[in-house]
């Protein structure tokens, strides 16, 4: 399921955003933290929009659309941000800082968005499941709101916009056994019960 939701990344203490639906990244958020840090090491701000006027990165978001297409979707406005493929991420964060490029690789090599939409592809499962065995139609929208938050509270997150992996992982699981045991177990508590206890004691 490729429903668009802005992740939420920390680098140096300060929050970028990762869109799920292309996994472009906020060239907006990483000038931000990225100049924070040139600041607490006395270093002249880094300028974004210098850096996408320089040949060199013309060139190089010349060459990365041939293979990808739209590598850089401009903000317009005051508190709108300008979204960036991320390879043009990596090369942005290169010229802050060379540790900025250390760090944006190990994001781009974890696996968040990925587990983000897996379980937006689960939930489809968990609805299908627990609209089978809902003994009242008219309260099923009630009873999945319930049933998302108690999955929610289990994976012990406040917000899955900042979602762990690890934890991405755990409500993917849940969601799957839930699918898989609601032919045998009808009462819909038992079932979310028994399905968050296996996928804890087999994380």
């Amino acid at each position: 399921m490729k429903t668009n939701v802005i992740m939420k990344r920390e680098l140096f203490s300060e929050e970028i955003g990762q869109r799920s639906d292309n996994d472009f990244f906020s060239a907006t958020d990483l000038v931000r933290a990225g100049n924070a840090w040139r600041i607490a090491n006395k270093m002249q701000p880094f300028n974004m929009n210098d850096w996408f006027n320089q040949k060199s990165t013309k060139d190089f978001i010349q060459e990365l659309e041939k293979q990808f297409g739209v590598v850089k979707i401009s903000g317009r406005g005051r508190g709108n941000h300008t979204w960036v493929h991320p390879f043009l991420f990596i090369d942005m964060a290169l010229a802050i800082s060379p540790k900025l490029k250390i760090e944006t690789y190990q994001w781009l090599y974890d696996k968040l968005i990925e587990y983000r939409n897996l379980s937006g592809d689960s939930y489809k499962k968990l609805a299908g499941a627990l609209k089978a065995i809902e003994t009242n139609q008219s309260k099923f929208t009630e009873h999945i709101k319930e049933a998302a938050n108690k999955i929610r509270l289990a994976c012990n997150v406040k917000d899955w916009q900042t979602a762990t992996e690890a934890q991405l992982k755990m409500r993917d699981k849940i969601h799957d056994y839930v699918w898989v045991m609601s032919d045998i177990i009808k009462d819909r508590e038992t079932l979310l019960n028994v399905a968050i206890k296996k996928a804890k004691d087999n994380r």
